[in-house]
Order: structure tokens, then sequence, then C-alpha cells
């Protein structure tokens, strides 16, 4: 038999609960358990709700439980980000994708799968902090360094002006691309830090935002490297499904062309190793 709508959001946390032991969640299983898993009362504690509450929701009583509630049961169920995501669809979170505040580890250690990557390539989160990145990214630009803004990096560092010849064109791009996620995101505090600062800091950055332009668009960059010369490269954006908004931002160039060369030779740069540690402003 189908379960009724109003139900599910209540046989899904009954069956997550299940498969949750105390001890995963550091409470004593003690030894007179009758139960699968957790008990409705030790969710609440840990969800930080009332067991009533908990308990009506378990039921079906409650089919719209706030933003908060949901999140402090996902966490409460160690739930993954798709597990997550579906609770929230389960309770009718509108313009929710089961995100929490921005993303600081990749995605399904696709690191290991751009750092094979022949071109330019780096992962960033949705405020566009550069979680993982291939030597020839780092050897290409410093905003790609990990940890580094790549926003920031673009638009408050004097170094971009002289690597970018369209350094606005380029900028424009990645402002729309933060517009597009920033519209159902914006309780994101990490986000919105990024927002204030940059309309507080880059004139560019005001501008760009207060035409309200959306969405990330394929096209090319033109740079002047200081070690390996003029480049024309093609950008791409790569969107990770159930990774909180993460992205494969690609930089390839035109077979056999100048710039083509050009990359290889970059490759041969030195540059910092792909395993350092996320730095510790990324919080900026």
């Amino acid at each position: 038999m189908a379960t009724r709508k109003a139900d599910a959001l209540g046989d899904y946390l009954t069956a997550r609960r299940k498969q949750v032991r105390p001890e995963d969640v550091g409470l004593d299983p003690g030894s007179r358990r009758r139960v699968a898993g957790l008990r409705r009362e030790e969710v609440a504690l840990l969800a930080g709700i009332s067991v009533a509450y908990y308990l009506r929701i378990e039921q079906g009583h409650v089919t719209h439980p706030s933003e908060q509630v949901v999140y402090a049961l996902a966490r409460a169920l160690q739930l993954d980000i798709e597990g997550t995501e579906h609770l929230c669809q389960l309770a009718h979170l509108p313009g929710k994708h089961g995100t929490e505040p921005a993303a600081q580890k990749v995605a399904d250690g696709l690191g290991r799968l751009i750092a094979q990557f022949p071109m330019p390539a780096a992962i960033v989160n949705r405020c566009l902090d550069v979680l993982a990145s291939n030597p020839c990214a780092r050897a290409l630009s410093p905003e790609y360094t990990i940890g580094e803004n790549v926003l920031r990096w673009r638009l408050l560092e004097p170094a971009a002006r002289q690597l970018y010849s369209n350094w606005e064109y380029a900028s424009e791009n990645l402002v729309r691309g933060l517009r597009e996620v920033a519209v159902t995101d914006l309780n994101d505090r990490r986000l919105r830090a990024l927002i204030d600062q940059l309309t507080q800091d880059s004139p560019l950055f005001r501008q760009l935002w207060e035409r309200a332009d959306v969405g990330y668009r394929v096209g090319t960059i033109k740079m002047r490297h200081p070690r390996v010369g003029e480049l024309e490269l093609y950008r791409n954006r790569l969107s990770l499904p159930h990774s909180g908004g993460q992205h494969i931002l690609i930089y390839h160039a035109e077979p056999e062309s100048v710039t083509a060369r050009a990359l290889e030779a970059l490759r041969s740069l030195p540059t910092q190793d792909a395993d350092s540690p996320t730095r510790p402003d990324l919080a900026r």
C-alpha cells in the first residue's frame, strides 16, 4: 500500500533513527535496549527539541517543521547530503537543497580525480572557496590556492588586474555565478559575509551586483602569465550533484594552439603540494 504524503516524513524519521546506534552519537546503549537504533527521546535530545514535539512529527501531526528543526534532526540522525535533501523535501522546505553553510570538504574524493586532469581545474563551493585544485591550476593563478576565495582574490588583489587582460569580463562571470546560488542560500552566513565585504570593498562588485545578471556563462578568458606569456583559455563549470553547491572550474585551450603549448610549460612549473591543508582564514 502506498504511503500517504502526510506520513512520509514520520516514516522516514522512524526508518533512519533505527539505523543509528547509540554509541555512534555518544550515548550509552545500556543492557536493556529493546529497540533497534535510537529511541524517540534520544533523537529529541540530540536535536534539542521536546520529546512531545518530536513524537508529533514522527506520527504525522506536524508536516511542516521549521528549517532549524529539520537540520537539527538531520544532524541527530547523521544524514548525509542526499539524506538531508530528502528530509528537506519531505518537510516541504521551499527552495531548499538540503545544504547547510557552504561545505568545506570536497565531495566524493574528487580532488584525486582533478589531480589527473592535464588542464587547470579546481573544485570550489558555492561561496567560491577553493576546496581542491590541481598543480596546473595553482601554477596558473594564486587564486586557486587551496583555501583561497576565487572571487575575493580576483576583485581585491591588485595582481588580478595584471594577470587578466579582460579583468572586468572575467570578474563579471564569477559575480553572475554567485548571484545564481545566492537566491536560495542567503541564510548562509559565510555567503552573506562575502557579499557584504565585496559590496563594501569592490566598486566593480557593487556595480555588477546591482545589475543582477544571473548565471555562469561559458566563454574565454585572456591572461598575461608572468612565466608562460599570453593565454586564451576556454572556461567551463561542472556542477556536482548532492554536494551543497560545489562545482568544478575547468580551463582548457584550443588543441595545438600557442596557449596549449603554454599550458604544457605551465604543468612543469613548481607549485604547492596538491595535498596542502585548507588555510585557516577560509572562514573570513
